[in-house]
């Protein structure tokens, strides 16, 4: 098992702050895995960023818009969606939690689902609550492919028994439990079959079987055959060894590193603790084989604002409307805002992050950060404290210790490859 408190924090998190870089050394690797996993007491941070209240969604009431009702009613969503991007930025900087909050934002790139399609920030916000308040992996899955934002987002309320819609069947064995490969066309049409019926009330954002368009009939997936639902499809995925495999590699992948494989043994003792999320990742982080993975992950746009946020001590609420804007206009350069993965498969990861003309974007972004600051002299030994930098190489060294200006200075820092790649 490796030592490394500093490697553990990046990963578990979102990037700490010197002190609880600091104080996790004083506890040690152990007791530190143990507070991530199981953090114990009310998280004071998140709860001064409470979820928002949106209120019905505008086309609840206006099933058959006139066109300025529907003008009126998107610019309503509209200022809604920036109002959750914004508060779960904010959760993501102030939580104490920091486990948490990486977790379900690795859970919402899994059960990727965006509001440029959904349109609704209020079935988006219903399954932001779905992902956070599910116990284990199996509840969230049996909520998830009944969920009202992914239905619609899959398709899944135009499946009927009379025309069965595949979309939503496939991504849940291909992309949610099973993963590709493991299953055939047949059991995609099949399960297709069972999720049929499914519909979305916009009123209460939620979703309600009508069993007139409802396939009831048996059907044969994997092997098994009987009157298949969305929630007895599920059960049968989730007792196959590949969603347990599965489930583990997609964290390894997000967790441990985007380009070595996980290890059979590793696989292993994750499986051993399925389905509680916490207790897989205490798994990884206790196993050798993450020792190794140092250097091979590059932090995703949002993984690096929010790193830097909280390491500068910026909280998004209250720096100028402006800049924030500019800070999410720029994550959408980037390639990554909340609630709006690309597609079904989520967010790329690795060296995908790292094009000439995101450096230049992400420089943009690390000045308006650093800007906010009005710090005294810096030393690049200071800034590696402040952004919990083990070592510069000599390349950057080189860079740095000739930059007079402090603002400057945490602006290369930010950019680093030191800073970019964990």
């Amino acid at each position: 098992m490796t030592d490394d408190v500093g490697l553990l924090l990046r990963r578990a998190g979102f990037g700490p702050t010197a002190a609880e870089l600091t104080a996790a050394r004083q506890v040690g690797y152990e007791a530190t895995v143990s507070t991530l996993v199981a953090p114990f007491g009310p998280d004071i941070g998140a709860s001064s960023a409470p979820i928002p209240a949106l209120g019905p969604d505008p086309y609840a009431e206006r099933p058959n818009p006139t066109p300025r009702q529907r003008a009126e009613a998107d610019r309503i969503r509209k200022t809604q969606t920036d109002l959750i991007t914004r508060w779960w930025l904010e959760r993501m900087v102030v939580a104490n939690h920091q486990a948490v909050e990486k977790l379900l934002f690795f859970w919402h790139g899994h059960w990727a689902t965006s509001v440029t399609k959904v349109k609704s920030p209020q079935l988006m916000l219903a399954q932001h609550r779905t992902l956070r308040e599910s116990r284990d992996i199996a509840e969230t899955a049996r909520r998830m492919v009944v969920d009202p934002a992914l239905v619609y987002w899959l398709d899944g309320h135009l499946n009927t028994k009379q025309a069965p819609n595949e979309n939503l069947g496939r991504e849940l064995l291909e992309l949610f439990l099973l993963g590709h490969g493991r299953y055939t066309e047949r059991d995609v049409k099949e399960v297709g079959r069972a999720l049929t019926g499914w519909r979305i009330n916009l009123g209460s954002a939620t979703s309600v079987l009508d069993r007139r368009q409802h396939d009831d009939g048996r059907k044969t997936i994997l092997g098994s055959t009987e009157r298949f639902t969305a929630t007895s499809v599920v059960n049968l995925l989730l007792g196959r060894i590949e969603c347990v495999q599965f489930i583990a590699s997609r964290l390894w992948f997000r967790y441990a590193s985007s380009t070595l494989p996980i290890p059979e043994r590793t696989s292993e003792r994750m499986a051993g603790a399925f389905p509680a999320p916490m207790s897989m990742l205490r798994s990884l982080y206790t196993d050798e084989a993450f020792a190794t993975t140092r250097g091979t992950m590059v932090k995703q746009p949002i993984e690096w604002l929010v790193g830097a946020m909280r390491q500068l001590e910026l909280r998004p609420t209250r720096i100028p409307a402006e800049t924030l804007t500019q800070l999410l206009d720029g994550l959408g350069g980037l390639g990554q805002r909340p609630f709006a993965p690309p597609s079904v498969g989520g967010w790329p990861a690795g060296a995908t992050w790292l094009t000439s003309a995101g450096a230049q974007l992400r420089l943009s972004l690390a000045g308006k950060l650093a800007s906010q600051l009005t710090p005294s002299r810096l030393t690049p030994e200071d800034v590696a404290y402040i952004l919990c930098i083990d070592k510069w190489t000599d390349r950057t060294y080189a860079v740095l210790r000739d930059v007079r200006n402090a603002r400057l200075l945490l602006t290369l820092g930010l950019v680093s490859p030191e800073y970019l790649v964990t």
